[in-house]
């Protein structure tokens, strides 16, 4: 096992580092962003007699095993913030990569849910119901394209010891980006889905 020989992250006049500091607000913020489109879907169908319409039906099998497959990514991310605390740069690697395969994994599937729907002419522009669905999902996808690219980033890091040295500590940041976006499908599924 390979010592942890983090430099110590710059801390702001309350004590937090600046990194931890910075991801807290940008994910108040993403929640902002999130809470006003999850508040609007809310009202659009309370307001709406006939939601979602006799074809707004999803399949609930795949928005389940998406929730599993981000609920396992979770712990993935987990596991490799373990190894870091025991410096196990290999084990980092693997429980990092496995995330990102799963977040590959959740966007594959989302991708065949597009299609399906593509395919029978449902389109954004269908109805309220579709507009919301695509516009909640497809931000969602964004989102969690991004903690796959931030993930292959702190990936590298671990194959040079002088960026990993400087910029290992990331990886909790990492970690907590994803935790977000996971928790943003817990709240998406129940409501596109089940309810």
């Amino acid at each position: 096992m390979e010592a942890q020989a983090h430099a110590a992250p710059a801390s702001t006049a309350t004590g937090i580092p600046n990194g931890k500091l910075g991801i807290w607000v940008f994910l108040a913020s993403e929640v902002m962003f999130f809470g006003g489109l999850i508040a609007a879907y809310i009202v659009l169908r309370s307001g709406h007699p006939h939601w979602p319409g006799p074809e707004g039906h999803l399949d609930a099998r795949l928005g389940t095993l998406n929730t599993l497959v981000l609920i396992c990514s979770s712990t993935t991310i987990v596991l490799a913030l373990a190894a870091a605390k025991r410096g196990a740069k290999a084990a980092i690697r693997r429980w990092l990569l496995v995330t990102v395969l799963l977040g590959a994994t959740f966007l594959v599937i989302k991708g065949f849910e597009y299609h399906a729907k593509f395919s029978h002419h449902i389109l954004p522009s269908t109805n309220v119901f579709w507009s919301c669905y695509f516009v909640l999902t497809g931000f969602h996808a964004l989102h969690v394209l991004g903690g796959i690219a931030f993930n292959l980033v702190v990936l590298a890091w671990t194959f040079d010891p002088v960026s990993w040295s400087a910029r290992g500590h990331r990886l909790e940041l990492a970690g907590l980006y994803w935790h977000f976006v996971d928790i943003v499908w817990i709240f998406l599924f129940p409501l596109l889905y089940l309810l």
